[in-house]
């Protein structure tokens, strides 16, 4: 790994922005950030899939930071996951899905009930769908639907956000019963609730993607 690698980060909204840059300050504070955002990536897709045109367009966009010089790519937002998986860049670099080492984090985890938290409806279905994906039968998932955390997120007032995190958490757990033995924030802009909520421990994207980051650095790996 050079001293000073240079890692470019693809966002589709603002809010994801201050947490990227707060894991890498404490996870990799060597790193030189380049901050690629694409504000209509999200907005453009709707309430639909990804289509091959927005997945085409996100390819150019990692296209772009390699061939500008990045030494890794990491993207923000969850919904395009499935093109830093199945994307070759021009050259051989990492390319990393936001939740990927998130997700394999859940995996080695013993929990056999997990919260899954988001600030919509859409981007909640996703991540619920790509993480049963990734642990197959195994542990329950449960929905969380963090409504007042998107505002404050973009207010920039991380104790309101992680107030309405919890709160999520707390009024789900009151409907459900029993309680989640983790949670896992499905966005970015989310991750200022990492730690613990009510004693169980609450993990996010951005510190776990700086870490497999270094690794795949390290190790020269480039997926």
């Amino acid at each position: 790994m050079s001293p000073a690698p240079r890692i470019a980060v693809i966002s589709a909204v603002t809010t994801a922005v201050p947490p990227v840059q707060a894991a890498f300050a404490q996870g990799m504070p060597e790193a030189e950030l380049v901050n690629l955002l694409d504000d209509r990536l999200l907005a453009d897709a709707g309430d639909g899939p990804l289509t091959p045109e927005l997945s085409a367009r996100m390819a150019r966009l990692i296209d772009h930071a390699v061939l500008s010089g990045a030494d890794a790519v990491l993207l923000s937002c969850s919904f395009y996951s499935a093109v830093a998986a199945d994307h070759e860049p021009p050259r051989a670099v990492p390319v990393l899905g936001p939740d990927t080492a998130l997700f394999e984090a859940a995996a080695r985890s013993a929990a056999t009930r997990i919260a899954v938290v988001s600030s919509a409806p859409g981007p909640l279905e996703d991540s619920i769908s790509r993480l049963r994906a990734r642990l197959g039968g195994g542990p329950v998932l449960i929905g969380v639907l963090a409504e007042g955390a998107a505002p404050a997120a973009r207010a920039g007032d991380d104790a309101a956000m992680r107030e309405a995190v919890a709160a999520a958490v707390r009024e789900r757990e009151a409907a459900g019963g029993t309680p989640p033995e983790l949670v896992v924030l499905g966005q970015y802009s989310l991750s200022p609730a990492a730690g613990t909520i009510d004693d169980v421990p609450v993990l996010a994207g951005p510190a776990l993607a700086v870490t497999a980051l270094r690794e795949a650095l390290t190790s020269g790996g480039a997926r």
